[in-house]
């Protein structure tokens, strides 16, 4: 993950007050994004992680590596945060090796974990195949966000917003277990229903951070313009295939079942 501040220099060097004032937003936005980030996070699966301890439930050994994975991710990501709050702009560039490292692993990580407990669960009370679709369309939008993100690292306007865009695809987990009940006995099942309670996080973070472009800069950056329609886009794509009866017994293939 690695970004600069962009700054502009006025006649003799000095900095413009109102590019110091974006820099000190952005600062307090993003940083904002990332407890927001953390909040889905604890309230989402601390619950569950406590009720399975209770039960003396574990998981599959390859969901301790997934999870140890993200949660670096997110360590990361707000450490990167906190060096740009810092000036620490040299930290920051060094780390972003080892934010394309945690990239690679989350892939894989993210692919091999949702076979692998799909498979386990397979003709258990908890068994659903079709959710393979939104399992690789989370993976399917982070990958190319987080890689737009890599490829852009000089650019810190896009760089910073699509690096936002690909974490918001990996953090909707925790945000569904968080109020995806609820959701589920408003709006029932079927497509608006079963996309509300599994994304309806991303489209109001999105909005947030799309809402702080336009109240800042007033107007939209072409990387979150595009990130954003292809996150969601992806992510509505892997909604109609779970809620269509073609997809289960493909999905039942390609776990392995």
């Amino acid at each position: 993950m690695d970004a600069t501040e962009a700054v502009a220099p006025l006649r003799g060097g000095h900095i413009s007050r109102a590019s110091t004032d974006h820099r000190r937003r952005d600062q307090n936005f993003f940083l904002l994004m990332v407890t927001l980030f953390w909040l889905g996070l604890l309230m989402g699966f601390v619950p569950e992680i406590a009720g399975r301890i209770q039960a003396h439930r574990l998981f599959p050994a390859v969901v301790y590596f997934h999870a140890a994975v993200f949660v670096s991710w997110l360590c990361l990501l707000t450490a990167q945060v906190l060096l740009i709050r810092s000036r620490r702009v040299d930290l920051h560039r060094e780390l972003g090796m080892a934010g394309t490292a945690l990239y690679g692993a989350m892939l894989v990580l993210g692919i091999v974990t949702s076979v692998v407990v799909d498979y386990d669960q397979f003709a258990t009370p908890q068994s659903d195949p079709s959710f393979f679709s939104i399992q690789l369309a989370d993976m399917l939008a982070f990958a190319v966000l987080g890689g737009a993100a890599i490829a852009l690292r000089k650019s810190a306007d896009a760089h910073k917003r699509l690096m936002i865009l690909a974490t918001i695809c990996i953090s909707n987990a925790g945000f569904s277990r968080w109020w995806g009940p609820g959701l589920r006995s408003l709006l029932g099942d079927g497509f608006w229903g079963d996309w509300a309670q599994l994304y309806l996080a991303d489209l109001l973070l999105v909005a947030m951070l799309g809402a702080y472009d336009l109240i800042s800069r007033r107007r939209l950056y072409s990387a979150y313009a595009l990130g954003a329609v292809w996150g969601l886009g992806i992510e509505s794509v892997g909604v109609w295939m779970y809620v269509s009866p073609w997809w289960k017994p493909v999905a039942t293939v390609l776990i392995g079942r």
